[in-house]
This record gives C-alpha cells, structure tokens and sequence, in this order.
C-alpha cells in the first residue's frame, strides 16, 4: 500500500544517470571501473580509511570478512541478537556458532559487560553493530578481544559518517562492514562496502573478492600473470553501481545536514512522550549521531501496533525493525537458551518513524502530531 508519508524515499542528486552514462561509455562497467576508483579515493584519502572495497552488499562484505578469518566449523561468534539476519548468516556460512549477547537498556546496542562471560575457548570474532549509525562503546569491546586475541568485526551498515570518540565507524576493528542499500544514508540501490583496518587482510581481501585470484595484482602490475590462489567468490559491483554512488558520495554533507535536522526536530518536537515512559533515541557521550534512523520505544507490543495503525490511518508509515534472532525458527534450537530481554523488548516494541530527504517541515509536522495525538490522554 502507498502511503502519502512512506517510511522512506531515497535521495537522487540528479547525477546518478549522468554518471552511469558516462561509466557506460567509458566501455568498462565491469568491477573496479573510474567510478569504483573515485569512491575507493574518497574514503582512504577524504574519510581517512586504511583500505576500502566496494562490494555488492553488506552481506556480502561481511561474508567477505568472514572468509579473510578462516573460521572452522564449531568456531565461535559473538553478536548482539537484535541485527539483520545478513550479521550472523556471513558467519554461519563458515560453520561457526552464533554467540548471542543482549541490548541494552539504553540502546539497542550490545550489552559489552556481557561480553567476558561469553567468551570460551573457542571464540574467534566479536561483531558490534552500530545499531542507527549510533557508536557501541569500542573501548571496552575493544579491552574484550585484545584480552582474548580475538579478532572485531564492526558491523557499520547504519553508520556512514558516523563516529566513537572522534574516529569513524567501520575503521577501528580490524574489519567493518558499509551498507549502501536504499534505505540508508547514502546508497546505490543495493550495495556495500568493506573496511579493511589490519594490513595482514589487505592482499587476501582483493583476492578473495575477485574470485579467489590475485587479478588487481596483475592490473597493477606486480605480477605477469594471473590465476587462482585461495577460495574466493565475486563481491566486486559493476560501475554502474558505483557511479550511482558517487553521485551521492558528492552530496555526502548536504544529506547529512538534512537528516541530522529532522532528527533533531523529531527529538525536540516528541520530548515530551519520555514522561509518559516512551523511550527515544539516546546518543552516549563518546558517539555522534549521523541522522539515519529516528525510533520510539513503546511500552509494549499491543502500544507498538495500536501506534501504526493509527499512524496508517493518517496515511504515515512508521515500521517495526528486527525480531530476536536467539528465538528464530531457523536459529532458536541452536542458542543455548540464555534469556535477552532487552532484545526481545526492542523486538516487541521499538518503531521507526519516516526520515528521508524529501520530508519536509510540513510533512514531518504530520507525522509528529500524529504520534502526540495518539499518546494524548494515554
């Protein structure tokens, strides 16, 4: 059903054509084309990354990080319960076992005094996901794998231009992992993106990527020939996809201040709803908010869906997010039956609320009175 307020829209700059145009002429639109170089200089030379790889997804940046760990059946895996299912699949795709850990109180976050108790002997990965581009605390995650040699894996699908204590997220483990799908900041349709922080990844990365052959090696001369050396898959987009991206890497700092300001107006305009103990977005000191997401954490499960139903009736599409992964069908005889209340709270109760370019001071006033209308008299 089309809503007069959808969730979300996608931003276009009116260079996206433009440049699959012109990536279309210059005969390449295979990977790693003019466009897919642009983006790759941007984040190492403007964002300050070690070394970056478009890929054509966050999945599959993440099962590309996966491989570079050379994880074994039974090999252990901690993560918060409440993420896509895109997090842990990477990782059981190379036979490991999900450890789930619980939100916070405060976010839905991973609860990092968790973390020690759930490391064993077998544990080789934390994944953080920085849950609305809003930073979990790397510090203590960080003191957590150093003590256990284990290696961290951000998953930064929400966190374009976001920050822990001034670095950017996605470059303070050893890998991180970008999503460009339509819903985020910024996007090419589907695709992502991989950070490779640890210069002991950086040559396999490009090998595994390309099909399990040092072929960039060979564009780049430092090899005559070319051919298979370890197992790979292909993660690499067409240019094409990265010249869509670009078109909106070049607008990165007017889409953010637009998202960062109906945030703000959210979080100004619904203040009130925290005396009735509806719980709104809290940023920690050490992080930055990049204005993807704005959420309402209701009461309980029968307020959540009264709230979007009332909301769909004043045609404005608000949305519930993830369900607790620890008690899905495919993954619930598989956890060792911890309870995460705090995970399976936001699964029962956070929504999200429409935050896109094209929502004006108009149209977000709709949406902000209708949910003070609904909470009225509650």
């Amino acid at each position: 059903m089309q809503y007069a307020i959808p969730f979300n829209k996608p931003y276009l700059s009116g260079n996206e054509a433009c440049y699959i145009e012109e990536a279309v002429r210059s005969g390449k639109i295979s990977g790693d084309g003019i466009f897919t170089k642009r983006c790759h200089t941007f984040f190492e030379q403007q964002l300050g990354f070690q070394k970056v790889l478009l890929t054509t997804s966050c999945t599959d940046a993440l099962e590309l990080a996966a491989l570079l760990l050379d994880l074994q059946p039974g090999d252990e895996v901690i993560m918060p319960s409440y993420t896509f299912v895109s997090t842990p699949n990477a990782f059981v795709l190379r036979g490991a076992k999900i450890v789930f850990a619980d939100s916070t109180a405060e976010n839905p976050n991973m609860d990092v005094t968790t973390l020690e108790s759930l490391v064993t002997p077998r544990t080789r990965a934390i994944v953080p996901v920085h849950y609305a581009g809003i930073a979990c605390d790397m510090d203590a995650i960080q003191a957590v794998a150093t003590r256990h040699n284990l290696t961290v894996v951000e998953d930064a699908a929400q966190a374009i231009d976001s920050f822990y204590k001034g670095r950017p997220l996605g470059t303070i483990g050893a890998l991180g992992a970008f999503s460009f799908h339509e819903t985020k900041n910024i996007t090419s349709g589907e695709g992502g993106m991989l950070a490779i922080n640890d210069k002991q990844y950086a040559n396999r990365a490009e090998i595994i990527r390309e099909k399990g052959t040092n072929r960039s090696s060979f564009f780049r001369g430092e090899v005559d020939k070319y051919g298979w050396v370890e197992v790979g898959s292909s993660f690499l987009p067409s240019d094409i996809i990265a010249a869509f991206l670009w078109a909106q890497i070049e607008n990165l700092n007017i889409i953010q201040q637009r998202r960062k300001d109906i945030w703000e107006r959210y979080y100004t305009y619904l203040q009130p709803l925290v005396v009735q103990g509806v719980g709104l977005p809290i940023v920690p000191d050490y992080a930055t908010n990049n204005g993807h997401m704005f959420y309402l954490v209701c009461r309980d499960l029968g307020e959540r869906s009264a709230l979007i139903t009332h909301m769909r009736q004043l045609q404005v599409s608000p949305v519930f997010h993830y369900l607790s992964l620890h008690k899905s069908p495919f993954y619930a005889d598989k956890h060792d039956g911890r309870e995460l209340p705090w995970s399976d709270h936001y699964t029962d109760c956070l929504v999200r609320l429409p935050l896109y370019h094209e929502l004006n001071e108009s149209l977000q006033k709709r949406v902000i009175d209708g949910v003070l209308s609904f909470y009225k008299g509650r």
